[in-house]
């Protein structure tokens, strides 16, 4: 049973600003307009929601975690933010445009979720997202593995990701009704924050999961053996570079036209 991260919105804040950073870029494929309306899907603390509105958007956001809401409605009170299950989530709204960054890998029912967007779409609205793919984190799953294996645990029974190859996740849009505009899977090494300690700061922002039922003590050591393993290979002048692979899409819910007549001239 793959259990729950346990997000910390302060430390996510402090430590993994990089994710939004790094969404600003995704905002680019989107091109928000004034008036329109967008749902961001796996928002966290609400950065993101606040880089769309200044195009003059009006953003609502969504996120599983409560601790981020909180963390996002005192942030900013004027986007309504609401914890919700995108697996699940069912609203009355209907949006021009539904965005999410770095969040779709947690989620590991993808055709359900594609189906919320859907749903929340209105006919001709997009779908921008960027979220990790195949090979995504590739060396640090593997020294989880090891690590974790001396202890008799399954890294990949405890894995809360999701990491498909763009061609699985394409055939998962089209077979709902998308068309895929662009689609792109690429290598993004990314730097971490705090020096020395930037790969400790990861690790306990996004492996809680892996960790469930050890003590304080030994998931101090699964770090500790962890970073070990890596340092070699991912710690370069300085600094921890992570092995980040992402996939990014840009798809449309055809409208009610386009899909009676095939959308083809």
């Amino acid at each position: 049973m793959v259990q729950t991260n346990q997000w910390n919105a302060g430390l996510y804040d402090a430590k993994m600003s990089f994710v939004s950073e790094y969404g600003k870029g995704l905002v680019d494929w989107l091109q928000p307009t004034p008036g329109e309306s967008i749902l961001d899907v796996g928002c966290g603390t609400g950065d993101l929601c606040a880089q769309l509105s200044l195009a003059g958007a009006n953003v609502a956001g969504i996120d599983f975690s409560a601790a981020m809401i909180e963390a996002a409605r005192q942030k900013y009170p004027q986007f309504a933010f609401e914890v919700a299950d995108a697996h699940t989530y069912r609203t009355d709204a209907s949006y021009d445009a539904v965005f999410s960054n770095a969040a779709l890998h947690w989620m590991k029912r993808p055709a359900e979720v594609v189906e919320t967007i859907w749903l929340a779409l209105a006919p001709g609205g997009r779908f921008v997202a960027e979220f990790g793919g195949h090979g995504n984190c590739g060396q640090i799953t593997k020294a989880l593995r090891t690590v974790l294996a001396r202890k008799g645990i399954s890294a990949d029974e405890r894995s809360p990701w999701y990491f498909p190859s763009i061609g699985a996740y394409t055939i998962l849009l089209e077979k709902q009704g998308f068309h895929v505009v662009l689609a792109s899977h690429f290598d993004r090494p990314t730097v971490m924050a705090g020096g020395g300690l930037g790969l400790s700061h990861w690790l306990n922002s996004f492996c809680s999961p892996f960790f469930a039922g050890l003590s304080s003590d030994e998931i101090q050591q699964v770090c500790t053996d962890v970073t070990d393993i890596l340092r070699p290979a991912l710690f370069q002048e300085g600094h921890w570079v992570l092995d980040y692979k992402r996939i990014r899409v840009l798809a449309h819910k055809k409208s009610a036209k386009n899909t009676l007549h095939g959308g083809a001239a």
